[in-house]
């Protein structure tokens, strides 16, 4: 016989009997189907939660899911300050009769306990000009994973539409440009560059207008889920920062973190009115605040996907600070 022990880890969202069960449940079949163990393998299992959770012991997990016969211990892991909060974790011993490579599996925001072995995913939500785009790629960068705008992806739609005439906020001239849009994401030597049916619109999709009308089409359920298909299947290949409207809630919903940026109105569209005049845009302060207002109407009201903060996404004013402190609590964040 071959002896091997497998570690594994998870958190919560919260300190319920139903979630601390629900979640210690999906790791342990995690564990055991990326594995290919079964019961009669597992000789016995130590699991260990932070002393924030205390409503339940997760062993009735393991005897819900048919371990009647397994010696299972469950103990208080050691605190320490600053360490992960909400987390469960187990080492289970077994016996296998063929020498087999066995994988740790760490799951939700436990993947930062060894980012040697996970892949990393980190949605950032908010509203417009609260920063998301500007944040997400700095610590892409830091974190040397990729960058993903969804807004571009957006904002090419967006110009789609138009060049074609048509208006970004109704449907039914929206919808019969689908299927014959290709929007492309690539990568050339760290920046990401948008296509539009072939044709590069990196820098043709940064105007007011364009702004305007991603938010337009990004309330057509169509386009949405044309979008985040994409989307998806890039953040299913790749450790990446993504940054949107409804990454955390709808797009990634499992991702290692989730974070929401906000700022006031007003703060949001003197960014945003500065960021114009540096490009030599001709606007005024007064359109820019009236266009954010009218995209957080359309992003929050929206039937399909609204803007709003994930349940265990952490809340960032950015209104009183600067980018740097912004992407430094969130790279602290990530190594908690």
């Amino acid at each position: 016989m071959n002896f091997y022990a497998i570690r594994g880890a998870i958190t919560t969202s919260e300190n319920s009997r139903e979630e601390i069960l629900r979640q210690t449940r999906r790791l342990l079949s995690e564990i055991k189907q990326r594995n290919h163990i079964e019961i009669e393998d597992i000789i016995s299992i130590i699991f260990t939660a932070t002393k924030d959770l205390d409503a339940v012991y997760p062993a009735v997990a393991a005897r819900e899911l048919g371990m009647t016969s397994i010696p299972l211990s469950c103990c208080q892991e050691m605190y320490v300050a600053g360490s992960l909060e909400k987390c469960i974790r187990v080492m289970i011993h077994i016996q296998l009769k063929e020498k087999r490579n066995l994988k740790p599996i760490y799951l939700d925001k436990a993947v930062s306990l060894r980012p040697d072995l996970a892949k990393v995913t980190i949605a950032i939500d908010g509203p417009a000009g609260a920063g998301k785009s500007t944040v997400a790629k700095l610590l892409a960068a830091k974190l040397g994973i990729l960058y993903l705008d969804t807004g571009a992806m957006y904002r090419a739609m967006g110009l789609k539409v138009i060049e074609n005439g048509g208006n970004p906020r109704e449907s039914k001239e929206v919808l019969p440009l689908l299927p014959s849009t290709d929007i492309k994401v690539e990568y050339d030597k760290g920046e990401q560059r948008i296509y539009l049916d072939d044709r590069e619109v990196t820098k043709v999709i940064r105007t007011q207008q364009i702004s305007t009308a991603a938010s337009d089409v990004g309330t057509i359920p169509a386009v949405r889920k044309k979008l985040v298909e994409l989307q998806q299947l890039i953040a299913k290949e790749n450790s990446l920062v993504m940054d949107g409207r409804d990454i955390g809630t709808y797009v990634m919903p499992q991702a290692s973190l989730k974070i929401f940026l906000t700022a006031s109105c007003e703060e949001r569209a003197r960014r945003r009115y500065e960021e114009l005049k540096q490009k030599g845009m001709d606007t005024d302060f007064d359109t820019v605040l009236k266009d954010i207002i009218h995209r957080d109407n359309n992003d929050t009201n929206r039937e399909y996907a609204p803007l709003r903060k994930a349940d265990d996404a952490i809340l960032i004013d950015t209104t009183n600070k600067n980018i740097d402190q912004v992407v430094n609590e969130i790279e602290g964040l990530l190594k908690v």
